[in-house]
């Protein structure tokens, strides 16, 4: 039998490398979508026809993520317990009220964006013959090319400020939820208080506690370490292995030294 991780105190490492697992299905979709926003905004900034391609890819990746399910319900639902939650601090003396107040009419604001965009928010990317070739001939390996779709490519020979003329006003179907997004995970990020771990031999298992609502898993190592963690687990428990790399063309293999490391429930 596994023995629990012990508790210690450590000073805190300057260099931190840090490593999230979504414990519920809504959370997967959020960090995806995370995953995929920054860096298309990003290479929207570059004057590439490679970039652009990446901006379209990235897009059309977030299309696919937001057509399915109802993304953007999941998060006015966390908005609503996020504004719900600060609100009861609203009756704390020792709260700064007014960043309070302002972090609470800032929630409401984005809650009020999101609300306000309706359901039918990615039509304008549907709707686009343009974008669907692209989105067609995507599925097949090298389908983007000059002779399979000569418009696209024509395209991407424009000048930068055309380019982002149309880019703009596609992200911004988008964009209004995927900020909403990320907001809500920067907030989740921060309600989880990290708690120095050592995993004996390697392994640690944690089982949670009743109504600990946890949605996501945030682990810490020392920057530059040869070890990198394998969670998996649900809301109820999970585990944490931690493996040693060496070459791709060696297998890691689970370490035999315990393994300090820190640790956010959030």
């Amino acid at each position: 039998m596994v023995k629990p991780a012990e508790k210690i105190t450590a000073e805190p490492a300057t260099g931190i490398t840090y490593y999230e697992q979504p414990v519920s299905e809504r959370m997967r979709t959020f960090l995806r979508l995370e995953f995929l926003y920054h860096p298309m905004l990003k290479n929207n900034e570059r004057d590439e026809d490679w970039a652009t391609r990446a901006t379209i890819s990235l897009l059309l990746e977030i299309q696919a993520i937001l057509s399915r399910g109802d993304v953007r319900n999941d998060v006015l639902n966390e908005l609503d317990q996020q504004i719900s939650a600060f609100e009861r601090f609203q009756a704390n003396s020792n709260v700064d009220r007014g960043r309070l107040s302002n972090l609470i009419n800032n929630l409401s604001k984005t809650r009020e964006e999101i609300s306000l965009i309706g359901t039918g928010f990615l039509q304008p990317l549907k709707d686009s013959d343009f974008l669907n070739a692209i989105k067609h001939r995507s599925s097949i390996p090298g389908g983007t090319c000059e002779f399979d779709l000569p418009e696209y490519n024509h395209w991407l020979r424009q000048p930068i400020a055309r380019r982002q003329q149309d880019l703009a006003e596609w992200i911004q179907t988008v964009r209004i939820l995927c900020d909403g997004v990320s907001e809500v995970l920067w907030l989740i990020r921060e309600s989880g208080q990290p708690t120095e771990i050592k995993a004996v031999k390697g392994m640690y298992q944690h089982n949670m506690q009743k109504n600990s609502n946890c949605r996501l898993l945030r682990l810490s190592l020392t920057e530059g370490s040869s070890l990198f963690p394998e969670i998996s687990g649900s809301q109820h428990r999970f585990t944490v292995r931690f493996l040693e790399w060496s070459t791709v063309d060696k297998r890691a293999i689970q370490t035999k030294n315990d393994v300090l490391f820190q640790l956010s429930i959030c």
